[in-house]
């Protein structure tokens, strides 16, 4: 019987097919020679040279089926299924990508799991994490502990104890997202137009690296998040992970570096950079997005480090794969695949924080958010906050006339200007002048005392301006 023990710190168990393209099923051959091969020559290299011996390894063959389910099916929907073959344990890698030894235990009769599945030949599942971290801990212990998978917490995740609404995805996802595009960041209220938007997100689609710089309240987060779910197409919550950058943020966090594990000893762990590659590896048919705030509050070329040049658009193949500065076994090497892709915003009026350097921003193209006024502006307000648009050309017009002033003084500039977030809000606004000034008092106001720390007058001529009349 193959040792189903687990190495020392986490480590992911492998989830592998027996067929390739055309090819017949190889199970019988990987038993008899005690081997499991990568039967492709251009797919799957870099996760098959990261098996380590010790690692936990299953067959499986993946399929839906409708009826002869082990629980009710009323309605006939379609399940997906994943029939585990074979498990053993890795015990040599032969690093070429496509073969390893195991020592292989035959299941017979094969194992049948239900909903949480993956149809491609090679899945990477780490323990207590993933998309649903409580399923791949369940098919971890149904594969390799013999524990029997609870079907009802699967049932009620995949909508199944609903009547309402269409069968779900039977694979992976209980839901497809809803598609996302330029329209709707357009109908979310997004001053920019449409034209401009669609050359931004292509422009972000062939450099693969967008920075987003621009005044205080110009939506460089929002515009993020945004951009990041037109690019893929849906909003995917599950395919764009935000990261916030800050000055005590290091590469041991973001790419990997070694922490204390829960036996008192160190064990070496992947940052979210790293868990981000390792998904979009695992789904190289979808398009995974980081974003970054505020990425010049640290370092990033110290903290990217040799993703730095990974990240070049012509280094995203397994060609150009580097040694990292911690490595879990000899000769591991890194790529970052196409489908990643990473957009960062940058406060410019900041004046604690460094300017980045060329070899960091030759990497990335740079787009500037504007102060957005304007009727697209007006129109939107005016019809989802209720705030009549006379009201609304009076606050532009005051806006215009400070940011002005803001852009003539030769200790500012055109980055301080005040942007359109401050006066975008969220829902009704029942008394609108009262809503202004609470605003000026509480937000613009605080920062146009920065802007003018060694004149305060100045700061409170400008406050007075803004709210004179109401």
């Amino acid at each position: 019987m193959a040792t189903t023990t687990m190495t020392s710190g986490q480590r992911p168990c492998w989830f592998v097919g027996s067929s390739f393209g055309s090819t017949d099923d190889q199970t019988e051959r990987f038993l008899n020679q005690g081997i499991w091969e990568n039967g492709y020559h251009d797919r799957y290299l870099e996760q098959v040279r990261s098996m380590r011996r010790g690692d936990r390894i299953a067959i499986k063959a993946s399929f839906i089926r409708k009826l002869n389910l082990p629980f009710p099916n009323p309605e006939q929907k379609t399940a997906s299924v994943m029939s585990i073959k074979a498990i053993g344990t890795v015990i040599e890698n032969m690093r070429d990508g496509r073969h390893v030894r195991v020592d292989w235990t035959r299941v017979d009769p094969p194992k049948d799991w239900y909903f949480y599945t993956y149809r491609k030949t090679v899945w990477e599942v780490w323990p207590g994490k993933g998309t649903l971290p409580w399923a791949a801990d369940a098919l971890i212990g149904f594969v390799f502990e013999d524990k029997p998978q609870d079907h009802s917490e699967f049932l009620r995740q995949w909508g199944w104890s609903s009547e309402e609404g269409e069968d779900p995805d039977p694979y992976l996802e209980p839901a497809m997202p809803p598609p996302y595009s330029i329209e709707n960041i357009v109908e979310e209220g997004c001053f920019i137009d449409a034209t401009k938007l669609q050359e931004m997100l292509e422009h972000f689609q062939l450099k693969k690296n967008l920075i987003l710089q621009g005044a205080p309240g110009t939506g460089k987060t929002w515009m993020a998040r945004k951009l990041a779910f037109a690019l893929i197409g849906r909003k995917d919550e599950d395919k764009v992970q935000g990261v916030q950058f800050h000055p005590n943020l290091s590469y041991e966090d973001f790419v990997r570096g070694w922490r204390p594990a829960a036996d008192g000893h160190l064990a070496l762990v992947d940052g979210p950079f790293l868990e981000m590659v390792a998904a979009a590896r695992n789904d190289l048919d979808s398009d995974y997005v980081m974003v970054i705030e505020e990425i010049n509050r640290s370092n990033p070329a110290q903290v990217f480090g040799e993703m730095l040049t990974l990240l070049e658009a012509d280094k995203r193949k397994e060609s150009e794969a580097l040694g990292l500065s911690y490595r879990r076994f000899e000769g591991e090497r890194v790529y970052i695949p196409d489908n990643v892709y990473v957009i960062g915003t940058m406060n410019i009026a900041d004046r604690s924080l460094a300017l980045v350097d060329l070899a960091f921003r030759r990497r990335f193209a740079f787009e500037e958010l504007e102060p957005t006024f304007g009727r697209p502006w007006r129109d939107w307000v005016s019809q989802n906050c209720e705030i009549d648009v006379n009201f609304l050309a009076e606050i532009e017009r005051r806006l215009g006339a400070l940011n002005q002033q803001i852009r003539d003084d030769r200790n500012l500039g055109r980055q301080f200007r005040v942007g359109h977030s401050y006066l975008t809000p969220s829902s009704v606004i029942p008394d609108p002048p009262s809503w202004f000034t609470r605003v000026v008092d509480k937000e613009i106001g605080p920062l146009l005392d920065e802007y003018w720390f060694d004149s305060p007058e100045t700061a409170e001529q400008a406050k007075s301006a803004l709210l004179q009349g109401l």
